[in-house]
């Protein structure tokens, strides 16, 4: 899952930035309200985080800007502001959620998978593709052979995958989705976990296969037993 983060204090947006990634969420960080717009318009986002008081833009005008724009990404806004008044404020922007701030870990994580829940972008437990599965809570791989813990980008590159299993993903796409604008990582990246992944598929004996369209892109396939013919 791929969320946007808008907030201003910049200490304050790494350590929530950390906490998001800790919980497998890949997070793309920006500081204020105008770049919140150019954000949605070149990537595609399951959620928004957005703070209310930001420079350029404040929370409220980039909700009724985006949604002015019929972008309908679910956004949980997090703000100083606990009056009454102020929730109804944002929830008549085009908000789907307000959280008080301070609040507690446990409490941010449980509104954003709610969010994502009745965005209908929740991500189940656990993913079954053929005979491997992906614990999404334990970033387990588990096939007939065993089970292997997956690091983080390994873990949200199987997850893109096998939840997609109908897709083909080209490099640059699984670039921008799980390391995102702000990384400065290299292209080379992406074959590199990808070559990992496909190792560890192997060494779990499961019949998943990451394949390749040249030119195209990557994307899930199951290795079916030949079957033998009677007669």
């Amino acid at each position: 899952m791929r969320l946007l983060l808008a907030e201003d204090e910049l200490e304050y947006s790494r350590a929530l930035v950390a906490i998001l990634e800790h919980n497998h969420y890949s997070v793309d960080a920006v500081y204020n309200g105008n770049d919140v717009q150019d954000y949605v318009t070149s990537g595609k986002y399951d959620g928004i985080i957005l703070d209310w008081m930001m420079p350029g833009m404040d929370g409220i005008r980039v909700i009724h800007t985006l949604r002015s724009r019929g972008i309908t990404t679910p956004i949980l806004m997090l703000t100083a502001k606990t009056q009454v008044e102020d929730r109804i404020t944002g929830y008549d922007a085009g908000a789907d959620d307000y959280l008080p701030k301070p609040f507690i870990t446990a409490e941010l994580l449980a509104r954003v998978r709610a969010m994502l829940r009745r965005s209908g972008n929740f991500t189940s437990d656990i993913l079954h593709v053929g005979t491997a599965s992906l614990n999404c809570s334990t970033c387990e791989l588990t096939g007939p052979d065993g089970s292997l813990r997956l690091n983080g980008k390994e873990y949200q590159l199987a997850e893109l995958l096998l939840r997609n299993s109908q897709a083909v993903f080209s490099s640059e796409q699984i670039m921008e989705h799980i390391w995102g604008w702000n990384a400065g990582a290299e292209i080379n990246v992406v074959w590199t976990n990808i070559s990992v992944l496909r190792k560890k598929l192997q060494k779990i004996g499961s019949n998943v296969e990451i394949g390749v369209k040249r030119g195209v892109g990557y994307y899930v396939e199951i290795n079916e037993p030949l079957q033998g013919k009677e007669g």
